[in-house]
């Protein structure tokens, strides 16, 4: 008796470290490290023969490793809030990833990530129900001059109902990402495919397109001038192509454009500038409004001619027209002003909000509002 209680107390305390992290998605090795501990803080161990007294984690500025008895290198970081982090180490001013932890494609490199869960927030995580497929497709751009990569979401019916025609939403990444973001970092199949399986969003087919495109002599990139590119590749090539590959519904009242930050950018000012192609708008957490350093302040009638004086026919033309930011975005004060004065000047706009800075969180939960909306 006294065995098997010293074996049960050694399987549950086995069972209770086990419980004591999480081991995150992000992993390449699920029984490694990183782990996330109970309080949101992330562990690292490192077995090298380098002293790494000095490698610095980008997570946390004070995060130190410290040589353990086993020979490994451990470090841990504060707290982080949760949501979908890029990091990386930093050793004698060499930055380099992590390589226990995928890489994905964002700062305008490939870099280490991780994924910290969100307490009762499941929406973007894999459930038991019919899921749609990613498409990766490769496509010729007389804009470019070259071939271009594109992910294109099919909702699970797509394949099983070959008669059926779909709207489309066009849906971009932010500065310094690209076509990969919104299905790797964003979780949209995932998103799309809980909603549609809850009956809370129509079935459409989502297409991502690498928005890192600029003319020759164009202006900034927050600006009309500055969007020429995207605007030439979306409508002379993005769309024609989508709507000859697949079965779309093509017409403005079932097509939207929206994306996040440059994205979102490159919505409000390419979106506006063709209602005639799209009754759905949505900006998320954008430097238009300012909260950057390019844009200081906005104005409206400047920016977009026609979006206050003209905004009766604006609001007959678009079905939605939305706007979100994190709450602690830099731009969220500037881009509430915004709304505020777009609003009171007549235009009609969506606002909301969510919890969290200029990360994918907060557009996770921007793209789960914004598609229970649309057509």
């Amino acid at each position: 008796m006294k065995y098997l209680t010293l074996i049960a107390l050694l399987l549950l305390a086995g069972w209770s470290n086990a419980q004591s992290f999480i081991v995150p998605e992000t992993n390449i090795n699920a029984n490694a490290h990183p782990r996330i501990l109970p309080d949101n803080s992330v562990e690292f161990k490192i077995r090298s023969r380098e002293d790494l007294s000095q490698m610095k984690v980008s997570l946390d500025p004070q995060c130190r490793f410290t040589l353990q008895t086993d020979g490994t290198w451990m470090a841990k970081t504060k707290p982080l809030v949760p949501g979908f982090h890029y990091y990386w180490f930093n050793l004698g001013g060499m930055e380099v990833s992590d390589p226990a932890s995928r890489s994905f494609f964002g700062c305008g490199r490939m870099t280490s990530a991780i994924d910290i869960p969100e307490k009762d927030c499941d929406f973007y995580t894999l459930k038991d129900v019919p899921h749609g497929q990613v498409h990766i497709l490769t496509y010729p751009s007389k804009v470019r001059g070259t071939n271009a990569q594109m992910y294109v979401y099919t909702p699970a019916s797509y394949t099983t109902n070959p008669s059926k025609r779909y709207p489309v939403l066009y849906l971009q990444h932010g500065g310094g990402e690209d076509e990969t973001g919104w299905t790797h970092q964003g979780k949209t199949n995932l998103i799309l495919d809980n909603l549609i399986a809850a009956g809370k969003a129509k079935e459409m087919i989502i297409v991502m397109s690498n928005g890192n495109i600029t003319v020759p002599g164009a202006g900034f990139g927050y600006s009309i001038q500055g969007m020429k590119g995207f605007e030439e590749e979306l409508i002379q090539v993005i769309i024609p192509f989508i709507d000859k590959t697949f079965r779309t519904l093509p017409d403005k009242q079932h097509r939207a454009l929206s994306g996040l930050s440059m994205g979102g950018g490159q919505s409000f000012f390419v979106g506006l500038q063709h209602t005639e192609l799209f009754s759905y708008i949505g900006v998320f957490s954008t430097g238009v409004f300012g909260g950057i350093r390019e844009t200081s302040s906005f104005d409206a009638e400047a920016s977009m001619p026609g979006l206050i004086s003209k905004h009766d026919q604006y609001n007959r033309d678009l079905t939605l027209f939305y706007i979100s930011v994190g709450t602690d975005d830099p731009r969220l004060s500037p881009t509430t002003k915004a709304v505020e004065n777009m609003q009171t000047a007549g235009l009609r706009i969506t606002f909301n909000t969510f919890p969290g800075d200029h990360e994918w969180q907060v557009w996770r939960k921007s793209l789960h509002d914004f598609v229970q909306r649309l057509f």
